[in-house]
């Protein structure tokens, strides 16, 4: 029934008719109204528990002030519960970064010793080489040798070991 009103009907006084939507303010102010609102919401709920235990009976304000005490106590212990969560939180930080540099000391100790492991194993691979080649060299160098004294001999039967058996 909003479309029946027109905006030049004077009993109503149609606040949106002003020039309100043309850039400039309305005709009613109501900063007073906004500070008025303003002041009463920030007493707080607890000054008006506290006027309301004032106002009640015996029994009824001793059960408001333990409530507003213990939503008191609730609150305190949740702000120390966060703080607890906190300390917690930033201990798991330390001890993660912690962690991932011994991780890092680690993974470098480990890559160290491996890269030593590998030069260990070259050269151990290089001495069983050269020993395969010195035991080569030695066999050669004892069938010379055997050779020569062979040679230095003269040919008898005696020169040969297994022609050394003395008759009986």
């Amino acid at each position: 029934m909003l479309s029946a009103i027109s905006a030049s009907d004077a009993l109503i006084g149609n606040p949106f008719a002003s020039s309100a939507f043309d850039g400039g303010l309305p005709s009613w102010d109501c900063t007073d109204f906004i500070f008025a609102a303003i002041n009463t919401s920030s007493s707080g709920s607890d000054d008006s528990n506290e006027n309301n235990a004032k106002e009640k009976p015996g029994s009824e304000a001793v059960m408001d002030e333990r409530k507003r005490r213990r939503k008191i106590s609730n609150r305190e212990s949740a702000r120390r519960s966060r703080m607890r969560k906190q300390r917690h939180l930033e201990n798991l930080r330390n001890q993660l970064k912690a962690s991932r540099v011994e991780n890092r000391e680690l993974n470098n100790r480990l890559q160290l010793m491996v890269h030593h492991f590998n030069c260990v194993r070259t050269e151990n691979d290089w001495l069983r080489s050269e020993r395969t080649l010195l035991r080569q060299k030695l066999s050669y160098m004892t069938q010379i040798l055997l050779f020569q004294q062979l040679r230095q001999q003269p040919f008898s039967s005696s020169a040969w070991p297994c022609n050394n058996v003395t008759p009986q």
